[in-house]
């Protein structure tokens, strides 16, 4: 197709679409008169928090951000994750499991997830253990031992990297139920063990899981005093209410003393938007859909449900709450080359940024902290770039054309995450801490300090 000829489709597509952002050039649109020193001095805040929200974007680099704001807000726009006061980055490496001496500069999930649960590096794969396989407490086990309500909710399966590291130990990642032991026997109740992350999440009790990973709570524990029955099970005798839809999410109350255990598909859950994936030699300039298949619940669906359990379970305390929110799937849609998947989950995890700021617009003692675990292989480059790699043209929501660059891995692999920086920001009791830039490992030290637990 010639020049004209993608202009011209590109001219069609904006007006089928009905783009409606209008970009002012000179900042209009955001009018201040660019002078931030009282807004940042009045968002400094010391001493305690009494809830902790902690958002994470998995695989959100600045990439994927940027790409997210220019398709759905535009290039002059904001996202919510943009408002919050104070931002600066934290580095992302993890150590090599052959010499814990020495740095692995790109992470993967488990290892980045450690960082900020425990206060530890560790190895790719490791989850919420040291090179030599010891556990390491958790913010969430710190904070539940110290009275706080808890709850860790995801677009993933809940036994995968990022929810795991908060509620269980284990020295690979793939062992995510009863039947997954194969690459951690140590860790397996048979042996001894604590067992997998689904058993180890059901006894380290938080008060609120909710995501995919379905099939993992359905199987079958193979010893101690659930032995024959399956994770779900040993969940309902723990006092779990175990709901698998959006009605029974939404119908859920667990009252003051209850849990809620949500199960919503079998693995991770189903992505927000559909498109044409990135391939070598490009696409034809195009727009994203919603996901006709989509089931929900939506991520902002269960975060919301669970601020408002955990919210009604501490109001007549003195304690709050310790609260993780991971938008997965940006991520996950980033290894397919899949750019409108990835940008609907990055849309989707900012609305559930903006439910945790609201919350805290209403309960000033509420810290909030929005980062990634790692970087990953989106790029924006120029229209006329020829890209070795896989990549997509999309039309921005103001009309505009967009090229997104996947070229960490040959076309037909799955790509990788990369060692970049990436960035954290955060508002509320102890949010000054992330300014500059700081190691991941730093986070744990905020959260601590913010709910005033011990190590």
């Amino acid at each position: 197709m010639s020049s004209a000829g993608k202009l011209r489709r590109i001219a069609a597509i904006t007006l089928a679409a009905g783009a409606a952002t209008t970009v002012v050039a000179s900042g209009a649109a955001n009018a201040w008169n660019g002078d931030r020193t009282s807004d940042v001095r009045h968002a400094i805040h010391g001493g305690k928090a009494r809830n902790v929200i902690l958002l994470i974007g998995d695989g959100m680099g600045d990439s994927e951000i940027t790409i997210a704001r220019n398709y759905s807000k535009g290039a002059n726009g904001r996202l919510n994750m943009d408002r919050l006061p104070l931002t600066g980055a934290y580095t992302t490496y993890a150590l090599q499991k052959a010499n814990p001496s020495l740095p692995d500069y790109v992470t993967d999930s488990a290892a980045s997830g450690s960082g900020w649960a425990t206060g530890h590096k560790t190895y790719n794969g490791a989850i919420s253990v040291t090179p030599d396989g010891k556990p390491q407490q958790t913010v969430l086990e710190l904070a539940k031992r110290a009275g706080y309500r808890t709850g860790d909710v995801t677009t993933a399966e809940l036994t995968d990297a990022t929810p795991a590291v908060l509620a269980s130990h284990v020295t690979d990642r793939g062992c995510q139920g009863p039947a997954d032991m194969k690459n951690c026997p140590t860790n397996a109740k048979e042996n001894g063990g604590a067992g997998s992350i689904a058993e180890q999440e059901i006894g380290t009790g938080a008060d609120v899981y909710l995501g995919g990973g379905k099939a993992r709570f359905a199987q079958t524990v193979k010893a101690g005093q659930f032995q024959g029955k399956t994770v779900i099970d040993q969940a309902k005798a723990s006092g779990y209410d175990v709901v698998t839809d959006v009605n029974g999410l939404q119908g859920a109350r667990p009252g003051r003393d209850g849990r809620l255990l949500g199960l919503f598909s079998d693995g991770n859950m189903p992505q927000e938007w559909t498109g044409p994936g990135a391939k070598t030699g490009g696409t034809e300039p195009s727009r994203c859909a919603p996901n006709a298949q989509f089931s929900g619940p939506h991520l902002t669906q269960m975060a919301s449900k669970a601020l408002s359990v955990l919210d009604d379970q501490t109001r007549r305390s003195r304690k709050g709450f310790f609260l993780q929110i991971e938008g997965a799937s940006i991520d996950k849609r980033d290894h397919a080359a899949d750019p409108c998947g990835q940008i609907g989950e990055t849309v989707e995890f900012d609305k559930a940024v903006k439910l945790a700021m609201d919350y805290a617009r209403q309960h000033p003692d509420t810290l909030v902290v929005t980062t990634a675990d790692h970087g990953h292989t989106s790029q924006i480059i120029p229209l006329d770039a020829k890209s070795p790699g896989q990549t997509a043209t999309l039309v921005t929501d103001e009309g505009a054309p967009m090229k997104i660059n996947y070229a960490t891995n040959p076309a037909g692999e799955s790509q990788e995450h990369t060692g970049t920086q990436v960035r954290i920001a955060a508002q509320g009791p102890q949010a000054a801490n992330v300014v500059g830039v700081t190691n991941q490992t730093d986070l744990f030290g905020t959260l601590t300090r913010a709910l005033g637990v011990r190590h």
